[in-house]
């Protein structure tokens, strides 16, 4: 079905709301969408070490929804989760796309490294096939926390030895142009919104976790609806009272993201605002640090059983 420009610009301006990005860009970005409603801007989408939770949210975006987004902007070359080719013919797809090249390759999921045979497509270990499609990309937008910096996958003991996106092609000595955009799951508007930045304007202005700026450049406590609570030190110690969620382990001091102004679920809720504490999924130090609560909490029923 043909799209009228005037689409492209209605959906361009959403992304750029959403983005927080100025209204000059607009022309811009729906040039991009164009772009990838027409198949000049293909992605190529491969899944390691994951739980699939960042393809399901990219399929709850709204402006544009699901149907837009799969069947107008994103060229699809080949995702595992929403390809509907199986077999021999879903392979083939992948590994005539991977020699034509020129595409953005999208990177769910952690890099086992330590064991790669954790990870296989058909016949071929994902370290493997990874390290190959991003030597012909012409950009890597790492999405998720596993794939940005290990997430659950790379937690301790890390039976598979997994890295992150970065961590891996860099010891692969593989330089190319990369993004991160953590969360468990990312937003499926930080997902669209930067790849469409990524298309029309470039590698966007990102911190030194490779984090655009636009999207993380800000703590969430800083634009929490309780930082008037914190203010006042007024913390509760449990859930279901009103107040800051500090003393219950919320991590909101310490993680950068739009999660408050942005909303999830169509931008109806958050964590904090659901009255449950933030996890910091946007972290680096999400899952691996062994100061996270899981740990902790762990820790604590050990010793309660020893007792």
């Amino acid at each position: 079905m043909k799209i009228d420009r005037r689409t492209f610009l209605k959906d361009a301006g959403l992304l750029i709301a959403g983005m927080g990005l100025a209204p000059v860009l607009k022309p811009g970005f729906a040039e991009a969408l164009e772009s990838l409603a027409t198949g000049r801007a293909p992605i190529l989408w491969l899944q390691g070490q994951s739980c699939s939770g960042c393809s399901v949210s990219l399929i709850n975006s709204e402006s544009p929804g699901p149907a837009d987004l799969i069947t107008r902007y994103l060229s699809l070359y080949f995702h595992q989760t929403l390809s509907a080719a199986t077999g021999d013919v879903a392979m083939n797809v992948m590994a005539e796309a991977i020699e034509q090249g020129d595409y953005i390759l999208v990177v769910e999921g952690a890099v086992p490294v330590g064991m790669p045979e954790a990870c296989m497509i058909g016949e071929e270990n994902f370290t493997d096939l990874l390290l190959n499609a991003a030597g012909k990309a012409r950009a890597v937008v790492a999405v998720g926390t596993c794939a940005s910096f290990g997430g659950v996958p790379a937690a301790p003991p890390n039976p598979t030895g997994s890295l992150s996106v970065v961590d891996f092609l860099t010891e692969e000595k593989l330089s190319i142009p990369l993004v991160n955009l953590p969360g468990c799951p990312a937003h499926p508007g930080w997902i669209v919104g930067n790849l469409v930045y990524l298309l029309k304007v470039g590698i966007p202005e990102v911190d030194k976790h490779l984090r655009p700026l636009s999207t993380y450049g800000k703590l969430l406590h800083d634009q929490c609806q309780n930082f008037a609570q914190y203010q006042k030190m007024n913390f509760v110690t449990t859930l279901g009272e009103e107040g800051c969620l500090f003393k219950l382990g919320c991590q909101g001091v310490v993680t950068h993201a739009d999660c408050p102004m942005r909303g999830w679920n169509g931008g109806i809720n958050w964590c904090v605002k659901a009255n449950a504490p933030c996890v910091g999924c946007a972290r680096p130090e999400f899952a691996r640090d062994q100061k996270f609560a899981f740990y902790r909490l762990n820790e604590q029923q050990g010793a309660e059983k020893e007792g």
